[in-house]
């Protein structure tokens, strides 16, 4: 028996012990391979009828009255406590709205404000996102700090009595690796800084702890594990110690403690509705809000397991179908230090990735050289994987 059969009915076996198995009918899929969950997840079946509720009853019939008849006032904290047992916080922490890209904005700039006004240096994960970068090199000029990039292993020896806040990703979006958020936060917290951690792969795929590990502020997009639609609004964490005392760069009126006051001073709302800035992009929020139902009655560690376990099959198709050193692995082998995406390097990346989209394996490339391949255990299979594995080999020959 070949060792691709042999691997196809293991594919067999562990999808027919999957308890996570029937999670996929909840989802628009068609007979593609789709691992590209970490840059957009799929279309979650109730959307549809849902967004179409809102264009033509709540917005066509009932107009402005929606604002308090339909909840569309309240969506952004609503939703936020929706997302709060996903990433590990209580209610009252989470509020959603605007992108990731100004939810780091607001943040980062917030923990400088709150640190001790002697720390002058702000710190940048060095592998992060090019955004987190280029929003970070802007808040240290507008806080009049220094920006230092450093890589999360350098963290707790570059931590000074200079620091002020530190902007790490908990996931790498490159390679896939996991950081060690409680042991970063721990040290962070230990040197009387601020950390700010940003969730864009890791939330809707493993535990976070935020609340559990001391996390100040976090920022997290929804369109990827969350499968909240393109462009759908990110979350921001505020810590409730330090809601108080969270100044936002960015106040609005939605933010304002009577926002139909309309008056010239500023006033902030209490707790994490500070966050808010302007008026919300309901469509988008009530898509999303209508996305996360399906994590109704499923556990993230459920989810967390059984993404390590498509990954380790993964891992374990591509060595045994490949030719050795055709690929090189990227993302970590021990799961401690393993997201929820497989990143695979060889010289020919952008050129494999179309054939293998043309074959109904949907992953994406990253320049020069990077295959990545996003698992969401909501709607992934062990098959799905098995074949994926074996059209990477047909491609790479």
């Amino acid at each position: 028996m070949s060792e691709t059969t042999l691997r196809a009915e293991k594919a067999g076996k562990l999808d027919e012990a999957d308890e996570l198995a029937a999670l996929r009918e909840r989802f628009v899929l068609d007979d593609v391979v789709y691992l590209d969950g970490n840059s957009l997840g799929a279309l979650p079946a109730n959307v549809p009828d849902r967004v179409a509720d809102v264009v033509r009853r709540q917005w066509g019939e009932l107009r402005i009255r929606s604002w308090d008849e339909s909840g569309w006032w309240t969506a952004p904290e609503r939703i936020g406590d929706r997302i709060a047992p996903l990433v590990g916080a209580a209610p009252g922490q989470i509020v959603v709205g605007d992108s990731t890209s100004v939810n780091v904005f607001k943040a980062l700039v917030a923990a400088v404000r709150m640190a001790d006004g002697s720390r002058d240096e702000i710190l940048v994960d060095a592998t992060t996102f090019p955004t987190d970068g280029y929003i970070a090199e802007s808040a240290a000029r507008l806080t009049g700090r220094t920006l230092r990039a450093v890589t999360p292993a350098e963290v707790p020896q570059a931590l000074g009595e200079r620091t002020a806040a530190v902007l790490l990703n908990h996931v790498d979006y490159r390679t896939g690796r996991l950081h060690d958020l409680p042991a970063l936060t721990a040290a962070i917290r230990a040197r009387g800084a601020l950390a700010v951690w940003d969730l864009c792969h890791s939330a809707g795929a493993l535990p976070v702890g935020l609340d559990e590990h001391g996390v100040d502020l976090a920022v997290g997009c929804t369109y990827k594990y969350l499968n909240g639609g393109p462009g759908s609004p990110a979350f921001l964490y505020v810590r409730r110690e330090h809601q108080d005392r969270f100044d936002s760069p960015l106040p609005g009126w939605n933010s304002h403690a009577e926002p139909f006051g309309m008056t010239p001073a500023y006033t902030p709302a209490p707790g994490a509705l500070r966050g808010r800035v302007g008026t919300p992009d309901i469509l988008s929020l009530l898509a999303l809000e209508a996305a996360l139902e399906v994590w109704d009655g499923v556990s993230v560690d459920a989810v967390r397991a059984k993404s390590l376990a498509l990954t380790d099959f993964f891992l374990e198709c591509v060595e045994a179908y490949t030719e050795p050193g055709r690929v090189e692995c990227l993302t970590p082998a021990r799961h401690e230090e393993r997201g929820s995406q497989i990143a695979l390097r060889c010289p020919d990346a952008g050129e494999v990735m179309k054939r293998l989209i043309a074959r109904g394996v949907v992953g994406d490339f990253r320049s020069p050289d990077v295959l990545r391949f996003g698992f969401t255990p909501l709607y992934v299979g062990f098959r799905d994987v098995e074949r994926a594995a074996r059209i990477l080999r047909d491609e790479l020959l």
